[in-house]
């Protein structure tokens, strides 16, 4: 087993560039800080495979839903988060990047996992609001599954509700109606 070597400074944009591969951990910068935790696990990956793949089938033309995106938020102090699902135009990913910046973010959504509960809902829920992503929602796989909508106005975000069973959501005018069960095992597939 080999250990692999971590940059013991602070981060630049070219430095985070300069990182290694690292499949089996999920990396972010905060504030040029490496901040390094375990992938995550299977019904986390399950739930975020299943919400980029129903809400990629049902935006508004122009726009794409992908996930494990890295998205620079900020350069200086540099923060590179990856959230769990971004929606952006499809001019960005048609000059695939290797990572977007949080300008061409429109929704960026979170599931919450073990230990990402805190950061999920007041660090990145800070840092995406003073990046200027329109849309930030945050989900919730514990019983019953739930999802929190934001919409920025007016540089913070409000609060659009929290659903659980049918979700029934806007983005850039097109109605979304999704059952947020189906994120869960076992679920059938709608």
């Amino acid at each position: 087993m080999s250990v692999m070597e971590w940059p013991h400074h602070l981060l630049s944009l070219e430095d985070w560039i300069d990182l290694p591969e690292t499949p089996e951990y999920q990396v972010e910068a905060v504030e040029r800080v490496l901040v390094v935790s375990p992938r995550p696990l299977f019904l986390h990956q399950r739930a975020v495979n299943r919400l980029t793949y129903w809400l990629d089938e049902r935006l508004p033309v122009g726009y794409s839903a992908l996930s494990e995106v890295e998205m620079v938020v900020a350069e200086e102090p540099l923060t590179v988060r990856v959230p769990d699902v971004v929606v952006v135009e499809n001019t960005v990913v048609h000059a695939n990047p290797a990572r977007c910046e949080a300008a061409d973010v429109r929704l960026a959504i979170e599931v919450i996992s073990p230990g990402s509960r805190r950061t999920d809902r007041v660090t990145k829920f800070s840092e995406y609001a003073e990046a200027g992503i329109d849309h930030y929602w945050i989900v919730d796989l514990d019983p019953p599954v739930s999802l929190v909508c934001y919409r920025l106005i007016d540089e913070d975000y409000e609060d659009f509700g929290e659903q659980s069973g049918y979700a029934e959501l806007e983005f850039e005018g097109a109605p979304l109606k999704f059952d947020l069960n189906a994120l869960t095992p076992d679920a059938p597939r709608s």
